[in-house]
């Protein structure tokens, strides 16, 4: 694909632009690969020019993590809201299901996040943990609501506790599902999915 025009590009949504090509360059390359000369090109841009937006290769990266982490936490918060306050169950289905096609739909972001490191980048944790933090808002305010009903079957660990172990379990399948790991011996990843999640409802709360 031939570089677009110079000049099509408005300083005004240049930053915008620059993210969404790093994205559709991941997708293709892998994001160990990722070049901001190699944006630059495909944006049609001079490539100092991207050094207004971002200080180097890292600062982009950072960037990219913390626009998927408010994507994940933006798709579990709808997904809680969608369902009836009152119905906890039906909240926790939402946000696992949410959760689940957030990854098979957007899997470059997923496997940012959560996969493989990038050589040589070290994520600011101080930037990072805390938006981080933000996408599991969602299934801790429903664990906690379980608490609050006294329909927890663990009561001896703490309700933040309980959501990172169900948050392990969960992310553990959907990686493996997403990055085609799946060993060819059993059912596809929806299904295993939906059957490791009564497991854990099963096991943490009662009706």
């Amino acid at each position: 694909m031939s570089p677009r025009p110079k000049g099509r590009t408005s300083k005004s949504d240049l930053r915008g632009k620059i993210i969404e090509a790093a994205w559709e360059q991941i997708s293709r390359e892998g994001a160990s690969a990722l070049s901001l000369r190699e944006i630059a090109r495909n944006l049609g841009i001079a490539a100092p020019s991207i050094y207004n937006y971002f200080s180097d290769r890292d600062d982009l990266v950072t960037a990219l993590i913390l626009e998927a982490y408010e994507s994940l936490a933006s798709h579990q918060k709808a997904a809680n809201d969608a369902a009836p306050v009152e119905n906890l169950h039906a909240r926790l289905a939402s946000i696992g299901n949410a959760y689940r096609d957030w990854a098979v739909t957007f899997p470059q972001r997923y496997l940012l996040i959560f996969g493989t490191p990038i050589p040589g980048y070290v994520a600011p944790l101080e930037t990072i943990a805390p938006v981080a933090a933000s996408s599991l808002n969602a299934l801790i305010s429903v664990v906690e609501s379980f608490h609050q009903a006294g329909r927890l079957k663990v009561v001896d660990i703490d309700t933040r506790t309980i959501a990172a172990l169900i948050w392990t379990r969960v992310h553990g399948l959907v990686s493996v599902d997403i990055s085609n790991n799946l060993p060819p011996i059993g059912l596809a990843g929806t299904q295993l999915f939906q059957i490791e999640f009564k497991l854990i409802v099963d096991q943490f709360f009662k009706e």
